[in-house]
């Protein structure tokens, strides 16, 4: 499987547990899934950290 699905399955499984404390625990499972897949992507090399602090602080742009 690739990094990216497998960090979004994680983080689906860990906010299963959060799923029974509602729509909180909805929103905490979209939150852990989209973390999950961004370490993935970024353990998988597809992402570059230092490029997005770059654009973000204004050294670089993002074009």
């Amino acid at each position: 499987m690739k990094p990216t699905l497998i960090g979004a399955l994680l983080g689906a499984i860990l906010a299963w547990a959060a799923l029974a404390h509602g729509l909180g625990g909805f929103l905490l499972m979209a939150l852990f899934m989209a973390i999950g897949a961004l370490v993935a992507r970024v353990a998988g090399g597809r992402v570059d950290m230092r490029a997005i602090r770059d654009a973000l602080t204004g050294r670089r742009s993002s074009s």
